[in-house]
């Protein structure tokens, strides 16, 4: 499919969402400034059920180098079927970008406490620059997940705990063999606060660890991560580490690290850099460093 005929339907379903989002949220009355606002954790923050609100960062990196394209993605499973026949010419530039919202189901259930949030969140690497290979989307992961979550209050270590909770997440790319890579956790987590610091825990346990598509893939991507976001005078400095566990052998796990810097009303510069395994499904077991820099419009906070 030829570039001209894509960039529509990009740019189409980039808008749609993104308008949806700052409609409801970006305006100065109404925008998340914190966690309890962000998640509705109090009376004075509740705004209802199905409203479209944010989840993960909404971006754009027009251009991410890598330092080590997967030209020839492979799975653990060693059987023919996954077995990948020859490499095709990836360019180590592409673009990437993220779409990712939220809305809430159920409200004040269970005991009268908990909501029920249903999330989306969609990651796309296009090979926008690569001619020879027609423009094509190298890697889209589709990213579900019901969520429920329950408001606290208490410290620990000086942060004010506001959320605990579980949810069930999947992910996908949506290929079939031997590009097919999927991904089903059950994960707790929780939510601190501490004056311009934010931050989120995880820890899950992976229904897809022997899965024939990619067999022991938390033991590459992880079992639990942190997510440690400082905010300050518009700019938005966020780092994400995810560790496989293993304290004895074959550590594994990647991080990443982003910063976004206001340029006008909700446009904010935005630069993400990261190293380890998993910045995307088919690269769950690929190691490689990334820098990409471009545009968002939507921040953890």
């Amino acid at each position: 499919m030829k570039l001209f005929m894509k960039l529509p339907f990009f740019f189409l379903l980039f808008s749609f969402t993104a308008n949806a989002q700052i409609q409801a949220l970006n305006d100065n009355k109404t925008k998340p400034k914190n966690m309890t606002q962000r998640w509705e954790l109090d009376t004075t923050a509740v705004r209802g059920t199905f409203l479209l609100t944010p989840y993960k960062p909404i971006y754009i990196l027009l251009g991410k180098y890598s330092s080590n394209p997967n030209d020839q993605p492979h799975s653990e499973n060693n059987a023919p079927e996954y077995i990948v026949p020859e490499g095709l010419p990836y360019d180590n530039i592409e673009l990437k970008f993220q779409l990712s919202f939220k809305t809430k189901v159920l409200q004040s259930f269970l005991w009268g406490s908990a909501d029920l949030w249903v999330a989306y969140t969609q990651k796309s690497f296009w090979q926008v620059y690569n001619h020879d290979l027609s423009r094509p989307f190298r890697e889209i992961n589709y990213e579900p997940e019901v969520i429920l979550n329950f408001p606290v209050k208490f410290k620990i270590l000086g942060f004010n705990t506001r959320m605990v909770g579980i949810a069930f997440n999947h992910q996908s790319n949506g290929k079939s063999d031997p590009f097919s890579r999927s991904l089903n956790r059950f994960i707790l987590h929780a939510g601190l606060e501490r004056k311009n610091w934010t931050v989120y825990l995880r820890s899950w346990y992976g229904l897809s660890d022997n899965d024939g598509d990619n067999p022991d893939i938390s033991d590459y991507t992880g079992r639990a991560d942190l997510n440690v976001i400082y905010a300050k005078n518009g700019h938005v400095v966020s780092f994400i580490g995810g560790y496989n566990m293993n304290f004895n052998s074959s550590p594994r796990g990647n991080a990443e690290l982003s910063w976004s810097y206001p340029i006008k009303n909700n446009l904010k510069a935005y630069l993400q850099i990261s190293h380890g395994y998993g910045e995307s499904l088919i690269d769950y077991n690929h190691l490689q460093t990334t820098v990409g820099v471009g545009i968002s419009l939507i921040e953890w906070l």
